[in-house]
């Protein structure tokens, strides 16, 4: 167990699955299986990251654990069950602590808890009553991988041992729960997202000329351990210069010269929930003309389509306004012309040259969280707001980036408190 994070209420665990069953069918199990540990090489792993379904229904941040749910079980005792690892005096001395069933019990608030060993023998019991099984393929939209990792290895051995068996998706009904977070879920985010603040206010009175792009990722990575978050949310972006213009550019290996912006996307993970932040900065404190002009352009959009971000309206709608906003934008600033609008293909308009991406996508458990984007917006969804513009010509990248929550009142700028403004930026450098 290589939890730094404070305890979370099982409330939110105990809610989580309530919500969930309701949506399963009649006489259905559903089965959730932990992470697999990946091997890194030799005898080493990757540091081990919990299946977000797993945890979102359990609290459980463990290896070899797994969530059976049946509520029409002719049992009671297996209406729900949690299956975690035995340990013994060998794994004690040589990996540390491991859940008691006490422990998992009251992390998750599931009174029945099994050790994993016992699956087998509790499960395929348990089949017999069941008509549908539902199990969790990774349907993430941006998910793409040929590694055959625990679930989908489950559900191929499971539908080989009962093919007399209706198999449902989970992928679906996690989405659909998933997107709109429980208050305590806000309260996770939210908490990442002030380790994230703080490491941004650090990383402004440490930037000046010559430091190096690396350099400015440890003083971030040293802010959010020291604060009890597991570390980065995602692989962090800390780009100067031209290399601004390289969406996903992670090198962070170059030095940071005076004259020139750096672009930093980077968030805390707090109790395996997403703070997703981007800011862009001057290295020597002070914005050229140039600069300001085109970040204050940025910035316009940004509080523009934060406005945006309501109950009813549809991700498509939003992003199709949001570039209109943006065309507007480029035009000023003399990077395109009202012939190319007038000219432009359809299915790429003339501002996808300098702002080629998408403007928000949903947070929480992942940083690309799951979600609907055909479903109108909801309260209780977090989405991110991000707008940027990119002049590879002028070595200019730039991006602003708060995380959005909805709510029945409108938008509730989750990063209100994170300097954005160039005179706040410039003023906090300067001490």
């Amino acid at each position: 167990m290589n939890i730094k994070y404070n305890s979370i209420n099982s409330k939110l665990f105990v809610d989580n699955r309530k919500k969930f069953t309701a949506e399963l069918k009649p006489k259905s199990i559903a089965i959730f299986q932990s992470n697999d540990e990946m091997p890194r090489s030799g005898d080493q792993n990757f540091t081990f990251r919990q299946n977000a379904d797993l945890f979102y229904l359990t609290g459980i941040d463990q290896e070899e654990s797994i969530l059976v749910i049946f509520p029409d079980s002719p049992l009671p005792q297996y209406k729900e069950i949690l299956f975690v690892r035995k340990t013994n005096e060998r794994i004690a001395i040589w990996e540390g602590h491991k859940y008691t069933k006490e422990e998992a019990q009251a992390t998750s608030g599931i009174k029945h808890i099994y050790w994993t060993e016992e699956f087998n023998a509790v499960v395929p019991m348990l089949m017999h009553h069941a008509e549908n099984v539902y199990v969790n393929i990774n349907e993430n939209d941006r998910h793409a991988t040929e590694v055959p990792y625990r679930d989908m290895r489950f559900a191929r051995e499971w539908k080989n041992r009962f093919p007399a068996h209706n198999f449902e998706r989970l992928g679906q009904i996690m989405a659909k729960l998933r997107s709109r977070k429980h208050e305590i879920e806000v309260q996770l985010i939210s908490e990442a997202i002030k380790h994230t603040e703080s490491a941004l206010r650090r990383v402004l009175k440490f930037m000046k000329p010559g430091v190096m792009e690396y350099e400015v990722e440890a003083e971030i990575i040293h802010e959010f351990v020291r604060n009890r978050c597991n570390g980065h949310a995602y692989s962090p972006i800390i780009a100067s210069g031209a290399s601004a213009c390289v969406l996903h550019y992670n090198e962070n290996n170059k030095p940071c010269k005076d004259g020139d912006l750096v672009l930093m996307d980077f968030g805390a993970e707090y109790a395996n929930y997403a703070a997703d932040l981007t800011r862009t900065i001057p290295v020597n404190g002070k914005f050229t003309p140039r600069q300001k002009e085109v970040y204050e352009a940025v910035l316009r959009v940004m509080k523009a389509a934060t406005k945006l971000l309501v109950s009813g309206n549809f991700i498509e709608k939003y992003h199709a306004e949001v570039g209109k906003m943006m065309e507007e934008e480029l035009v000023n600033l003399k990077l395109i012309t009202k012939d190319d609008i007038k000219n432009q293909n359809p299915e790429w308009p003339a501002y996808k040259k300098y702002f080629m991406h998408g403007t928000s996508h949903f947070l929480g458990l992942d940083v690309h969280d799951v979600g609907n984007k055909y479903q109108a917006m909801q309260a209780g969804m977090v989405f991110t707001c991000e707008p940027g513009i990119y002049i590879p010509e002028e070595s200019i990248g730039i991006r602003i980036e708060n995380n959005i929550l909805i709510t029945d009142k409108g938008p509730v700028d989750l990063m209100a408190t994170i300097p954005v403004e160039v005179s706040d930026i410039e003023s906090l450098m300067r001490k």
